[in-house]
């Protein structure tokens, strides 16, 4: 009996970590973007610091911020298409 209940610990301290990331919910894991962003505006011979920079990095932030709600729309979309229509797989 000793021995059943050891396994039984080993292989629950082995599936814990699988299933911890699946309950995980939320935002994923943040990408550090800047050095793309910042190596992208240095390519268009613009100094850092200057408002041509800054207008080029907030740009960025922009470009980035509509590819995430864009994401985050098709997402919501496909679900409510899968949702009213439980028969199309």
């Amino acid at each position: 009996m000793r021995r059943n209940s050891a396994r039984l610990y080993i292989a629950l301290f082995l599936v814990a970590p699988m299933l911890a990331g699946c309950l995980e919910r939320g935002q994923p894991t943040m990408v550090d973007t800047s050095s793309d962003d910042d190596a992208y505006c240095r390519a268009k011979n613009v100094a850092p610091g200057s408002n041509e920079y800054i207008a080029c990095r907030k740009d960025r932030d922009v470009q980035h911020s509509n590819a995430d709600a864009r994401t985050d729309r098709r997402q919501r979309d496909l679900g409510e298409y899968m949702m009213n229509h439980p028969d199309h797989p």
